[in-house]
């Protein structure tokens, strides 16, 4: 039997992505959604002009359909209806969510979507996506874990679209529950510099707090860690301090304002269309697990890299789509990437799409401070 895969917002830098690695490692008939056609489609993809607010002609797109993934954003607007009606029509359901807010909306079908019998996955991509699973990988690798920090870095454009833009500015100047010391507690977007040493060729650049659901996410994924921390920052370091400027200087009137996030977006869009061939388009993780092991403080280093952001995203749902269209990823109800993903299948996706995570471990003897690992 052919599969059909129906992908929101298919014509986007991540959707196509999502589109051309299922064409590539699937033969799933692919169509992909967008209000207007703006380009040629290459063979098999088809397109199918759609309105997300057309709910009746949304559900008879959906019931047509064995698997849909969305990635029609940015989620900080988006509700539950495409997975509403997915758990109503019994459609397999991905996306690429993230923002926490978003998740706290669709949150509520949970039982309904396991009464229905659906796979219905969240976050997927590469971060949220394949960073969530390099967290859950290095978790199972401790006999305890006390501290998840997970540290990413995008060079200029990340080879994503406006869109991107627009769900980074979103989130600048809201603050955000964290999860420190075993409770919540309030965090402003883009504050406590670190400087993080990356796999080359990015090297030590700086990252910040940012609002992402994995802040939300993992502190329910694995009960046991008492801090969760998310920072996140751009290459070339000077889109670091113009953002900085942007998140605490500026006027919040012009920066929380509809026009003022469009403007804000498409000047940084059209910076980076410069930079972008200097500093490349690529992206690098690295995740550091603290906790024990056979007695020992013990860290847990991995690290990502690839030369494209939005292909890697592309490559990231994409394997997850194949998981469960071939049947290999059954887990009925709604989850987070790192609760429906096992490490194997994780392991062996990566491995399938040429995609390497390096891991080292570092035990630290009893009365000395767990110095993490070189990447």
């Amino acid at each position: 039997m052919t599969h059909r895969v129906l992908i929101l917002g298919g014509q986007g830098r991540i959707g196509s992505s999502v589109a051309r690695d299922l064409a590539t490692y699937t033969s799933a008939e692919i169509t992909v959604t967008g209000r207007s056609l703006r380009a040629p489609l290459d063979s098999p993809l088809q397109f199918l002009p759609l309105n997300l607010e057309d709910i009746p002609r949304l559900r008879q797109a959906i019931k047509n359909c064995h698997l849909v993934v969305h990635c029609a954003g940015p989620f900080h607007h988006r509700d539950g209806r495409v997975l509403k009606i997915c758990i109503e029509e019994g459609v397999n359901y991905l996306d690429v969510s993230d923002h926490r807010s978003f998740f706290q909306k669709v949150v509520a079908y949970r039982e309904a979507a396991a009464e229905a019998g659906i796979t219905a996955i969240l976050n997927t991509g590469i971060f949220p996506g394949i960073s969530n699973s390099m967290v859950r990988q290095g978790v199972e690798q401790l006999d305890s874990a006390d501290t998840i920090h997970l540290s990413y870095v995008v060079a200029g454009s990340g080879g994503a679209g406006i869109t991107v833009m627009r769900t980074t500015f979103l989130g600048l100047r809201q603050p955000f529950e964290a999860w420190r010391n075993g409770q919540w507690q309030s965090v402003l977007p883009y504050t406590e510099r670190e400087t993080i040493e990356f796999p080359q060729p990015y090297g030590k650049t700086g990252v910040y707090w940012f609002d992402v659901p994995e802040t939300y996410t993992f502190a329910e994924s694995f009960p046991g860690v008492k801090n969760v921390i998310t920072k996140f920052g751009s290459i070339p370091d000077l889109y670091n301090h113009l953002t900085w400027i942007t998140a605490h200087i500026f006027p919040a009137s012009w920066v929380e304002s509809p026009k003022g996030i469009e403007f804000f977006s498409h000047v940084s869009y059209a910076m980076t269309a410069v930079t972008d061939r200097f500093s490349g388009v690529g992206v690098a993780m690295r995740a550091e697990i603290r906790g024990r092991k056979n007695g020992q403080a013990t860290t847990h280093c991995s690290t990502f890299v690839h030369k494209n952001t939005a292909v890697s995203a592309g490559m990231g749902t994409g394997s997850v789509a194949q998981l469960v269209l071939d049947g290999t990823l059954k887990k009925p109800g709604l989850w987070s990437i790192e609760q429906a993903l096992p490490t194997d299948l994780f392991e062996r996706a990566m491995e399938s799409r040429g995609l390497m995570i390096q891991q080292s471990a570092q035990s630290v003897k009893r009365g000395q401070s767990p110095q993490p690992p070189s990447p």
